[in-house]
């Protein structure tokens, strides 16, 4: 039986760091993980921060397959007609991810202090991107990804 799969982009400002095909993707909305395989109801969607995980189809050649991940954060989903496009502000290949930086862009984080409420959540935020990154850069190190 052959794998059901999907178009899967994903689009940042900068451009298109995603344009293949999927057997399922976990994609973090606002509000938690949605995950999508093929022939899904049709969604839109508001993201969050976190891990947004593609397993490839594989393409009947032995060529294909295997999963990435990458850190998103914030921006809009939609799923129609067997096509998940993603559209994020900012987003980031796990492989790209330095364990030693984020660690460190963690600990400053941190150690920064916030006087208004305002500072308080972008100081939040900050350190939620920071821990997320640390934790992906942990999980594709050594992957050969």
């Amino acid at each position: 039986m052959a794998e059901q799969s999907f178009a899967i982009r994903l689009v940042t400002p900068a451009g298109k760091l995603l344009d293949g095909q999927a057997t399922y993707a976990s994609v973090p909305a606002h509000d938690g993980l949605i995950g999508f395989e093929a022939n899904r109801a049709p969604i839109v969607f508001e993201l969050g921060l976190g891990e947004m995980r593609v397993d490839f189809a594989n393409d009947g050649k032995g060529t294909g397959g295997g999963s990435r991940s990458y850190l998103i954060e914030d921006g809009f989903g939609q799923m129609a007609n067997n096509k998940l496009t993603v559209l994020t502000t900012k987003a980031w290949p796990a492989e790209d991810l330095d364990a030693a930086s984020a660690q460190a862009e963690l600990n400053a984080a941190e150690s920064r202090k916030a006087d208004t409420a305002r500072e308080m959540a972008a100081l939040t935020r900050d350190r939620d991107r920071a821990r997320a990154k640390v934790r992906l850069a942990q999980g594709a190190a050594g992957k050969g990804i």
